[in-house]
């Protein structure tokens, strides 16, 4: 629902400041009928989309299970109607669909952290990158809602102008303050990030060293401090040590690719940083109460069956 709303309505509110029909668009869906979100709501639509479908840009969102929904039947008629559009944008799992559609290849790209590594594993053809969005040429991917949001105000600011978007971007209260090449955070600190900036840029280490975990007193000397003070501001803020956050968001990682890549669990415990497979089992184990081996085989006998 954010994703939709994030890709139509700062076209709707740069029509309703520049007095104009700027902009104008068609929300459509596979079947022609309502689409029920993933909250339950159901998503009224103007149509089914056909393959003759023809305009400026081709926007696909798409959320969990794109796979289950759509059918190879259904990426044919994307694959045709997309030569009759200018640009093809593929928002959160819509990357997934526009690169199943091979729309992608040879393209950069990108999708949800979440699923970053799978998607990654599943398109080598594509040059995946970690970015809030991305713009290639007639291509364009973007991670989430917030991302969506900041992509469609570049999208009326290269075409109609810094001053409209600004405008747009107020109409929402919104701080414009995130460039299409920011990385998307594995964490999102919100208002801690402004209230102590030494955590976030203690978290960014630890995001971009996952694989090859540093030392907390190696950290601590990169973000200035002592390792007495950042554990003092990690146990204020966030209600753990430095070392305990760390060790989650490394598990946190590790559990993503348990749950949505097909690795080894030997390959994913080196990953996560881990020095072995059974350091890793245990930690596992402690953190979600049963084993990466059981966790993956409950998740796909349940994938099965939903």
């Amino acid at each position: 629902m954010m994703c939709v709303a994030s890709v139509l309505e700062p076209f709707r509110a740069a029509n309703r400041v520049s007095g104009k029909p700027l902009y104008q668009w068609q929300l459509l869906s596979l079947t022609g009928e309502a689409v029920d979100l993933t909250s339950t709501l159901p998503l009224a639509v103007m149509g089914k989309f056909e393959a003759s479908a023809r305009g400026d840009l081709l926007v696909v969102i798409g959320g969990f299970n794109q796979s289950k929904h759509v059918s190879h039947a259904s990426l044919n008629i994307i694959r045709k109607a997309a030569s009759s559009f200018k640009t093809v944008a593929g928002i959160e799992a819509g990357s997934w669909i526009v690169a199943r559609a091979g729309l992608l290849n040879g393209h950069s790209a990108t999708t949800h952290w979440e699923d970053f590594e799978s998607f990654a594993e599943t398109f080598p053809e594509v040059d995946v990158r970690l970015d809030r969005y991305v713009i290639d040429g007639d291509r364009i991917t973007c991670g989430g809602a917030s991302p969506a949001f900041d992509l469609f105000l570049e999208l009326v600011r290269r075409r109609n102008g810094p001053a409209l978007a600004m405008e747009v971007a107020s109409v929402f209260i919104y701080d414009d303050a995130h460039s299409r090449s920011d990385h998307q955070p594995l964490v999102s600190l919100g208002k801690v990030a402004k209230r102590e900036p030494r955590i976030e840029h203690a978290v960014r280490l630890m995001e971009k060293w996952i694989e090859q975990p540093l030392p907390i007193a190696a950290i601590a000397k990169r973000v200035g401090v002592s390792s007495v003070t950042l554990e003092a501001v990690f146990k204020r803020h966030t209600g753990m040590t430095p070392g305990r956050f760390y060790l989650n968001l490394r598990l946190k990682a590790a559990n993503r690719l348990v749950l949505d890549t097909s690795l080894s669990i030997r390959e994913i415990a080196v990953r996560g940083g881990f020095n072995s497979l059974s350091a890793f089992s245990r930690a596992y184990g402690r953190t979600f109460g049963y084993s990466p081996q059981v966790a993956r085989k409950n998740y796909v006998a349940t994938a099965s069956v939903s």
